[in-house]
C-alpha cells in the first residue's frame, strides 16, 4: 500500500526523522493558512498524489509571498498532473503539502528496501540526489552505494559509517545523519515497509540532514498489524476496479490489454498472462480468485472483468483442486446470467469434478467456447481479441 508524502512525513516525525515544517491543505484558503504559520518565505507547494516526478509535471512550485501561495495553490489543486509514473491519463490533485523553504547545500538519495536475492535489507544511497535513481543506475551506477543488513542482527554502527562515508558527509553532517538512519531503519522494520525512500535527502547550510521528500509503501500482507497505517489508504489514488476487487478478497490488478482472464492461483495466473501474450494478444488484468473461491467470488470476479471497457474477450483458466470445477461453472453461469455477457468467453478447466463442470456450462445455454488445453484456449481468445 502506498501513502502520500505528507502522511509519510507524519510517520517520520513520530520516529524523530527531521523534516521541514509544513502541513497539508485541501483548499487554497487552507494552503494560505499553513503558509502564514511557517513564519517566513519562501515556501514550497507540493501536489500530493501517489506518483513520482511531480516537479517535472508542474506539481511542485515555490512561493515567495502570500499572494504567490494563493496563485500556485490554485494552479495545482484540481489539476490533472501527468508524470512518467501516472501514465498519460494523469492523476487529479486533491491536496497539497505546504512546507518551509530550506537553505539547501547538497542533495542526496537514500532508501531502504528488502533484497530477495540476499534475504537481507539493503540501504541504497547516492550523492546524485534529486534525480531519478533509475537514470543514475543506468548512466552512472558507480554513484550508488549499497549496504546489506542482516535482519536477524539489525543495523550496526559500521553499517551507518559505510553509508555516511560513501556519501562523503562532513563530520558535522555525520553527527545528525547517524541517528536519522537508525530511526529510518527502525521504522522500516517496525512498520513492515516494502520501500522507504527519501529523494532528496538534503544537507543544509548548517550541516543539518533533513528529509525533503518521503516515499513509503507497506507490505499489504502485514497491514492487519498496523490499523493506523491502514487508515492512511486513499481510495481516490487507486484503480476503481482494484478497489472493488479488494472488497471481495480478490487479487486483481488492472492492465492495459484487451483479454480479461480469471485464474485460480497466482502462479497459474502469471503463466496464463504469458501465454496470452505469446498468442499475440495482451492481458487486460491479473485476477487470482484463489484456491478457496466460492461461486459468489467467481461471480464478482467476472463482473469486475466485464466492467473494463477494453475487454474484448475473456479467458477462464481453472485447475480444479480446492476450487472444484463444478463450483467454478456455477459461478460463471450465475455471473453471465446477471451481467449479460456481451463478449466471447473461452473456458479451459481441468481437475476435480471437471466433467460435472463441463456439463453445467454446456447446459447453461450460454455462448461459451470450450478449449482442449491452455494453448488452444490462448489461441482462441487471442483470435477473438484481434
Amino acid at each position: 500500500m502506498k501513502i502520500h508524502e505528507y502522511q509519510a512525513k507524519e510517520l517520520f516525525k513520530a520516529y524523530r526523522i527531521p523534516i521541514p515544517a509544513g502541513g497539508v491543505a485541501f483548499s487554497v484558503a487552507e494552503a494560505e493558512q499553513v503558509a502564514a504559520g511557517l513564519g517566513g518565505w519562501p515556501v514550497v507547494v507540493k501536489a500530493q498524489i501517489h506518483a513520482g516526478g511531480r516537479g517535472k509535471g508542474g506539481g511542485v512550485k515555490l512561493a515567495r509571498s502570500a499572494a504567490e501561495v494563493k496563485t500556485v495553490a490554485g494552479q495545482i489543486l484540481g489539476m490533472t498532473l501527468v508524470t512518467h509514473q501516472t501514465g498519460p491519463e494523469g492523476r487529479v490533485v486533491r491536496k497539497v503539502l505546504v512546507e518551509q523553504g530550506l537553505d539547501i547545500r547538497k542533495e542526496l538519495y537514500l532508501s531502504v528496501v528488502p533484497d530477495r536475492a540476499s534475504a537481507k535489507v539493503v540501504i541504497m544511497a547516492s550523492e546524485a540526489g534529486g534525480m531519478d535513481i533509475e537514470e543514475v543506475a543506468a548512466k552512472t551506477p558507480e554513484k550508488i552505494i549499497k549496504v546489506f543488513v542482516n535482519p536477524l542482527l539489525g543495523l550496526q554502527s559500521y553499517h551507518v559509517r559505510q553509508v555516511a562515508f560513501g556519501l562523503n558527509l562532513s563530520p558535522a553532517a555525520v553527527k545528525s545523519f547517524t541517528p536519522m538512519l537508525q530511526s529510518l531503519y527502525r521504522m522500516f522494520v517496525e512498520r513492515d515497509c516494502a520501500l522507504l525512500e527519501i529523494n532528496p535527502l538534503v544537507i543544509t547550510g548548517q550541516d543539518a540532514v533533513i528529509a525533503l521528500d518521503a516515499k513509503v509503501t507497506f507490505d499489504d500482507n502485514a497491514l492487519f498489524r498496523h490499523k493506523d497505517v491502514l487508515a492512511y489508504r486513499d481510495l481516490d489514488e487507486e484503480n476503481p476496479l482494484e478497489v472493488e476487487a479488494s472488497r471481495f478478497n480478490l487479487n486483481y490488478i488492472n492492465l492495459e490489454g484487451n483479454v480479461g482472464n480469471m485464474v485460480n492461483g497466482a502462479g497459474l495466473a502469471m503463466a496464463t498472462m504469458d501465454i496470452i501474450k505469446l498468442a499475440g494478444a495482451q492481458p487486460a488484468n491479473f485476477l487470482d480468485v484463489g484456491g478457496g473461491a466460492n461461486a459468489e467470488m467467481v461471480e464478482n470476479g467476472f463482473r469486475i472483468i466485464l466492467s473494463d471497457p477494453n475487454v474484448k474477450g475473456i479467458l477462464i483458466n481453472i485447475f480444479g483442486g480446492i476450487l472444484r470445477c463444478d463450483i467454478l461453472a456455477k459461478g460463471v453461469v450465475e455471473a453471465a446470467t446477471k451481467t449479460g455477457i456481451k463478449v466471447p468467453v473461452v473456458v479451459r478447466m481441468e481437475g476435480t469434478n471437471v466433467e460435472e463442470g463441463r456439463r453445467i456450462l454446456a447446459e447453461s445455454g450460454l455462448n461459451l467456447i470450450t478449449a482442449a488445453d491452455l494453448k488452444d484456449a490462448a489461441q482462441k481468445v487471442a483470435a477473438i481479441a484481434r
